[in-house]
């Protein structure tokens, strides 16, 4: 198993959480009933038997406009007043808590503007603006977009809806909570991903008053982990994310709400990845018959990099979102195949004559993999003028068989390189 770092903090005490309680979550569950959809639970065969334990996946991406953000926004817009709502909102996100603030500005008669990435999946942008939103793409971050979203609010009096650091929000958020348990009341692990913290801090707030001995694990892109560094320091710090599939994750600065619950109720944070994450969205995928993106998958990958019976079971991970561009699933698909075992790309050196090609594609065939592109080059200045080489994908089975399949090439005396 491919291993995954861990984060606690021990500088932050419950004497300092905001408030934010199981009683507020509550509330928000009723303002939010008849308004979001319960999102069902799916047990899981496939990861039950790698996790060793019984495993249960909450179902946010089957939500309304495709994630669990509507919750928490519609939680915070309904309860602002006539006055703030007649200002109209501003928000920033990487999509999915656009979606949010944008359908339920819709639903409560309020003017929204968006801030998004340049960069913001195609979509998600859509998804957006059909629900009514104004979109303006400012910046390459959520942190940028962020920054505008405040600029916008002080200029023109609207009122800033934070994506993740407000008590509402968090309130919102953590009716996820309130469900796993009457869905899964023997639940003993959640795994939920993580970026500013709003969910798993509102999770987190009503499991720790509710059903204290849950574990509350979040989990974070390697390439876009703030709060392991919080942690160790006892305060938000920022740090620059780098590229990852993950954008829904990707935020540079905790909240300063959420990383109170989180460092507070002692919720230990976990990082994967991007090998980790295309693999979770894939299995999900393949195994469930579910779309999430990669963001939404970050919990089954922190399962996949677990060893068996590390968690204690029903382990519920939350799968948070499903709103993926169609190109980037294509990518990310491949990348999981390949970080699965199941993708191979050889370049191979062969001798420039009749029936060279042939044997190689014989030899494929018989280790029992399947040749999906051939690429014939005479032209590379490595070569010697009686070589050709030859680059090739081809699919395996698994990270056995594509071991297999190079160790049988080069038995048969091809020069690979992988």
């Amino acid at each position: 198993m491919e291993p995954s770092s861990r984060a606690y903090c021990r500088g932050v005490t419950p004497s300092t959480l905001p408030s934010v309680t199981a009683d507020d979550v509550r509330a928000a569950a009723t303002l939010l009933d008849g308004v979001i959809t319960r999102t069902p639970v799916v047990e899981s065969r496939a990861l039950s038997q790698l996790a060793g334990a019984e495993v249960v996946l909450k179902c946010e991406n089957l939500q309304r406009a495709g994630s669990f953000k509507v919750r928490g926004a519609y939680t915070r817009l309904s309860r602002l007043t006539p006055r703030e709502r007649a200002r109209g909102v501003v928000a920033a996100s990487a999509g999915n808590h656009a979606q949010g603030v944008a359908l339920a500005a819709s639903m409560l008669g309020i003017d929204a503007l968006v801030f998004m990435p340049v960069d913001a999946p195609l979509p998600k942008l859509s998804a957006t603006r059909g629900y009514g939103a104004e979109v303006r793409q400012v910046g390459t971050s959520v942190d940028e977009a962020l920054a505008a979203a405040r600029v916008e609010a002080a200029r023109s009096g609207r009122i800033l809806i934070h994506p993740f650091d407000h008590a509402d929000i968090v309130a919102g958020q953590g009716t996820i909570g309130l469900e796993i348990l009457e869905q899964v009341p023997d639940v003993a692990t959640v795994l939920v991903p993580l970026g500013g913290g709003g969910l798993v801090a509102g999770i987190a707030a009503v499991l720790a008053d509710v059903a204290p001995h849950v574990r509350v694990i979040g989990v974070q892109a390697a390439q876009a982990a703030a709060y392991p560094g919080s942690l160790q320091t006892g305060r938000p710090t920022a740090v620059t994310p780098g590229p990852t599939m993950a954008d829904g994750i990707a935020v540079g600065t905790p909240g300063q709400v959420p990383f109170g619950l989180v460092a507070g109720h002692g919720v230990e944070v976990r990082t994967v990845s991007e090998e980790l994450l295309s693999r979770g969205l894939l299995m999900v995928l393949e195994r469930s018959k579910l779309m999430v993106e990669p963001a939404g998958a970050a919990a089954v990958a922190a399962l996949l990099a677990a060893a068996p019976g590390e968690f204690r079971g029903p382990v519920v991970p939350v799968l948070s979102g499903g709103n993926i561009d169609p190109l980037v699933l294509l990518r990310v698909v491949r990348h999981g195949l390949v970080a699965a075992g199941r993708y191979l790309q050889l370049r191979i050196r062969v001798a420039d004559r009749p029936g060279a090609l042939a044997r190689l594609v014989d030899a494929v065939a018989a280790a029992g993999a399947n040749i999906v592109q051939v690429e014939h080059s005479r032209t590379d200045v490595e070569l010697s003028v009686s070589e050709v080489r030859v680059d090739m994908q081809v699919e395996t089975k698994s990270a056995e068989h594509r071991t297999a399949v190079v160790e049988r090439l080069r038995a048969e005396g091809f020069d690979v390189a992988v």
